[in-house]
């Protein structure tokens, strides 16, 4: 028996518009409609989650979805970036961008390593409970990448290869370090 596990990337904030290192802020005004728009279109499922953020709670209540917070969907940790464009940063501190997209155990801005948002992805992965079922989670694009690169036994540099728009559905099917790349849409619907 297996698992099925539907990843949604929450839907867009300014800070996804302006490709800005995001910090706790809420769905901008698209965003939430592109969400509500879309409610009542996801399939039944028996465990709904979602990561911490406001971004994923707003999104999962515009989809129209009773979800229980999961701290192991929280976002990864960006530091002292957090706020700010990748432009802006790559011009003040091109060495540590080009460190941070190329060495996955550095963490320049202060918070989290590629690394260790790849570690805790795989232990959320992992502790998924067996079982022929549904799952739906709301959370962060790189939440999302992290867990793909779990699920395929991918490297770490191919993080940086999966894009993962605002509303997409990445479905993942298996459990118990078996996990298959089922399907991936963007955005959801």
């Amino acid at each position: 028996m297996s698992t099925r596990l539907m990843l949604i990337s929450h839907a867009a904030t300014a800070a996804t518009r302006s490709a800005a290192f995001p910090t706790d802020e809420p769905l901008d005004a698209h965003g939430l409609a592109d969400a509500a728009a879309l409610a009542g279109v996801l399939p039944r499922a028996d465990d709904v989650r979602c990561g911490p953020a406001l971004r994923c709670t707003q999104t999962a209540a515009a989809l129209g979805l009773a979800t229980t917070v999961d701290e192991g969907l929280r976002d990864g940790d960006l530091g002292r970036w957090a706020g700010r464009t990748l432009d802006e940063v790559a011009a003040g501190e091109p060495e540590a961008v080009a460190a941070w997209l190329t060495d996955p155990s550095a963490a320049p801005h202060g918070g989290e390593s590629l690394h260790d948002l790849l570690d805790r992805a795989a232990g959320w992965l992992r502790a998924l409970p067996e079982g022929a079922r549904t799952v739906v989670a709301v959370t962060h694009p790189m939440v999302i990448r992290a867990l793909v690169v779990d699920a395929i036994a991918a490297t770490p540099a191919s993080f940086w290869r999966i894009d993962i728009a605002p509303l997409t559905r990445t479905v993942l099917r298996g459990g118990a370090g078996r996990w298959t790349l089922r399907a991936t849409a963007a955005p959801l619907g």
